[in-house]
């Protein structure tokens, strides 16, 4: 484990490191960006390596696998991100074991999870996951849809829409995704101007090219593997 804590804090220092520079491109400033450790697949102990080392954000892909780690991280004071796809019939459960929820992508959840957060007295901060690109196999809401799931959610009180969320195709060369973190900017800017109100999240970025998301707006990006090492790490 200490072997671990070890590699982690240094890959902690590479990722910053990596952040500086791709603001400083763009002209933007470091701390504007929040890291997302993505510990889907991971012990709770790499969790509290990674908080130990300066991490504050974690996200998680399952309700069922977080619910199984929470309770061994649970005086750890972090914000917990559901960032996978979540199905209708786990909305109560994400909203009572998850800070904010990252991937909304359908009405029928968004209600659910409104009548959850009411019912844990909280307003849950989400951000609608867009698909851009044509993989169906991937979630989000269509482009052509994102308006009206966007109208339809913004009047919600327990739920505090936020921004933009999306998981664009994989490219070996990183440069390729730029299109896609431009068009996310570009839909949350004129969803913004649409809805008369602030948008302040644009979530995109990973391992591989989240340099080319800062420069493109993100203000979140979500990093795993350049962290924690490949799943199943273990130094």
């Amino acid at each position: 484990m200490a072997n671990q804590s070890s590699s982690i804090t240094e890959n902690w220092a590479k990722i910053q490191e990596r952040i500086a520079r791709a603001a400083e491109r763009c002209g933007r400033r470091a701390d504007e960006i929040t890291v997302v450790a993505v510990s889907k697949t991971h012990p709770a102990e790499t969790i509290v390596a990674a908080y130990e080392a300066g991490l504050r954000h974690f996200g998680e892909n399952r309700v069922q696998e977080w619910e199984s780690k929470q309770p061994k991280v649970a005086d750890l004071d972090a914000t917990w991100h559901l960032i996978g796809h979540l199905q209708s019939n786990k909305a109560r459960r994400a909203a009572h074991l998850f800070r904010r929820v990252d991937s909304l992508d359908d009405l029928a959840l968004a209600k659910k999870l409104h009548a959850a957060a009411d019912a844990e007295g909280k307003c849950l901060p989400v951000l609608i996951e867009v698909r851009l690109g044509d993989e169906e196999t991937k979630s989000g809401v269509a482009e052509a849809d994102l308006l009206s799931l966007a109208t339809s959610i913004a009047p919600f009180a327990h739920l505090e829409f936020a921004g933009l969320m999306t998981i664009p195709p994989f490219f070996d060369e990183p440069e390729r995704v730029r299109f896609y973190f431009r068009k996310l900017r570009e839909l949350c800017d004129d969803l913004s101007r649409k809805l008369s109100r602030a948008l302040p999240v644009l979530s995109m970025g990973m391992s591989h090219d989240f340099e080319i998301a800062i420069e493109e707006g993100a203000t979140e990006i979500r990093v795993g593997t350049a962290l924690f090492g490949p799943r199943g790490f273990v130094a």
